[in-house]
């Protein structure tokens, strides 16, 4: 067994983060059962996890909920602001409770940003207001037309893209190459399902951080009149009905030592969407792959997320995926400024009702 007292990273650590990015288990002791598998002590472990927390490496530990299952209606947004608005414009679309990442890049567009709204607004009408409001010259509303891939996860020990495990909502990410693969669609995979007051309360509280103590889920339980046994129970039900897809840590990749992020958009000819997507989707550095709308002034259909210690190294991997796929018509957007980089918090609109009242 060993203690840490060090405040470096060591090996130890870098095994730690690959563990809590892809099987954080939901178990009345979780730290004991990861600390087991690693070789070293829950207490250990616990104080390891707070210092990559402090660090900033490890955002947060929390569930993972399907955005379109819950209701929410979302798309990624590219905004074209005057240079003098962009500051000022991106701190405005950040008050959103809906916006989980907000990014300046280079090229046509300058701002890009995720955003999801309940089911009770209007999603055009909420983008056509934060244009109106940023003075945005340019919006482009650039939902998916399929989804081939979304899994981010880092291998911290070796360095390197690690996302050979992901997901995908309609049935396309599954892995194997795409020369033998026939995917199975599901049509249903941006309908929402039934959710019910219960579940609300629920999800309101799995999505929160989890606490670095032994048993962190006992609160949480008792918070919502449940055993942490029901708990569980409903974790892996939420997860039958796609609502949830896991429980895990999530990196802030910079911090992680993946400096470089690129948005690499891609000209597809739409005869090969689906062959060219599946492929793109099998590098394990490319975390986030997508089919979206085209317009007369942006032919980039597909999208994926590279992200590498170094902008070279994302320039190399974009050059393998041309070559990969034969298609050489493509921009790399890389970020120029990190705005915003959280998850969705679900169901919390009545904290922005209380904090309005209260101002």
């Amino acid at each position: 067994m060993t203690t840490t007292t060090s405040h470096r990273t060591d090996q130890l650590d870098k095994r730690m983060l690959n563990l809590v990015q892809s099987r954080f288990p939901m178990s009345e002791r979780p730290y004991h059962e990861m600390a087991q598998a690693l070789g070293t002590t829950e207490s250990d472990l616990i104080e390891r996890i707070a210092y990559q927390k402090g660090k900033n490496v490890i955002r947060h530990i929390a569930a993972i909920f399907d955005t379109r299952k819950l209701g929410y209606k979302t798309t990624l947004v590219a905004f074209q602001l005057p240079p003098g608005k962009l500051e000022k414009g991106a701190h405005h679309i950040n008050k959103l409770p809906g916006v989980s990442h907000n990014y300046a890049r280079n090229g046509t567009y300058n701002l890009w940003f995720t955003l999801a709204v309940p089911p009770y607004e209007d999603l055009n009408s909420v983008i056509d207001r934060l244009a109106e409001e940023t003075g945005a010259e340019i919006s482009r509303i650039m939902p998916t037309i399929r989804f081939f891939k979304i899994g981010v996860n880092f291998d911290m020990v070796k360095n390197e893209g690690a996302a050979y495990e992901y997901y995908s909502p309609d049935g396309y990410g599954k892995k194997g190459s795409a020369q033998e693969k026939k995917p199975a669609i599901n049509n249903d995979w941006n309908k929402a399902v039934p959710i019910s007051d219960r579940d609300i309360e629920i999800i309101r509280e799995l999505q929160e951080d989890l606490p670095l103590i032994p048993r962190p889920f006992d609160a949480m339980a008792e918070r919502l009149g449940m055993t942490t046994g029901e708990l569980f129970d409903w974790a892996a039900e939420a997860q039958e009905r796609q609502i949830m897809r896991r429980y895990s840590a999530v990196l802030y990749h910079r911090k992680a030592g993946f400096k470089a992020n690129a948005m690499a958009v891609w000209k597809v000819p739409k005869e090969r969407a689906d062959e060219v997507g599946l492929k793109m989707a099998e590098s394990p550095w490319v975390t986030h792959c997508y089919e979206r709308p085209t317009f007369p002034d942006w032919q980039y259909s597909h999208f994926t997320m590279l992200h590498a210690p170094t902008k070279e190294k994302c320039e190399e991997l974009a050059e393998e995926i041309s070559k990969a796929t034969g298609i050489d018509e493509y921009q790399m957007l890389y970020s120029t400024r990190e705005y915003k980089k959280t998850r969705v918090r679900y169901f919390v609109e009545h904290e922005m009702n209380e904090a309005g009242a209260t101002a």
